[in-house]
């Protein structure tokens, strides 16, 4: 949508109230209360949220993407039977991991990151968006399964509690989702799925990709979340300051921590 005020396009979001149950209602409210606590570049700002009492509507307002998604980006490179850039892999999973270290920070869990909720700007950001499953961990713990099955870590199967870890797991899924155009675990059915999660396994990556985003992959790729580094981790680790440090010098990209 057009704003005359500041002749600017956003992101208009409307949820049909009259239409949800009172969870919904709850997850709706969420998204704003949670959006509206955020301030991170890497995270989709929140602008504004009104209700429109004559079609019981609740409207958020964020910033516009201007690429679209991470999703829509990798059907078109699956389209053209084309490979990511390795350089591009690492820009848009820093930013990613910095994204989702802003929303740990503040003891939140995505709980349902995937490609479709990675937002590209022609300016060469990517921003973490759509946050209405997120939730507030009061306790550093969730036991409620949701999400997206092919994206959904071993203990969010498993039925168990699961903390921000379980984050960890889903970029690790998206990453490699970039790297071969397809997400890690696919099978012809739940029980299949739910096997090859909870295996681990994963097909290579092309040969084209450094020994680097294999390390990495394998870093993330941990069936016990204990395992799996933290964001604040993943920033500091060697490999990725490398990068961030790269991006900084030569190219004049704040990727860092």
């Amino acid at each position: 949508r057009f704003r005359r005020a500041d002749n600017k396009i956003y992101a208009l979001k409307k949820v049909k109230m009259k239409t949800l149950n009172d969870k919904e209602k709850k997850n709706s409210l969420n998204e704003v209360r949670i959006l509206a606590s955020i301030k991170s570049p890497f995270v989709i700002s929140y602008k504004e949220a009104f209700i429109l009492e004559e079609d019981s509507c609740l409207c958020l307002v964020m910033e516009y993407a201007d690429k679209g998604d991470l999703y829509q980006k990798i059907t078109s490179f699956k389209n053209k039977k084309q490979l990511f850039e390795e350089i591009d892999v690492w820009k848009i999973f820093i930013q990613m991991t910095r994204g989702l270290k802003s929303l740990h920070d503040l003891k939140i869990l995505h709980r349902d990151l995937k490609s479709a909720n990675i937002f590209l700007f022609s300016d060469g950001t990517a921003k973490i968006g759509d946050l209405n499953v997120s939730k507030v961990i009061r306790n550093g713990l969730g036991s409620t399964q949701t999400g997206t099955p092919y994206y959904a870590s071993p203990e969010v199967w498993n039925n168990d509690s699961y903390d921000t870890k379980s984050d960890i797991w889903s970029l690790a899924c998206i990453t490699y989702e970039m790297l071969t155009l397809n997400p890690p675990f696919r099978a012809e059915s739940f029980e299949g799925l739910y096997k090859k999660v909870i295996a681990g396994k994963y097909n290579k990556i092309s040969k084209q990709y450094s020994n680097d985003m294999n390390e990495l992959l394998k870093m993330l790729f941990k069936v016990n979340p204990k395992e799996r580094p933290s964001c604040s981790e993943i920033l500091k680790h060697p490999l990725i300051k490398k990068r961030i440090d790269y991006f900084k010098e030569q190219m004049g990209l704040d990727c860092g921590n």
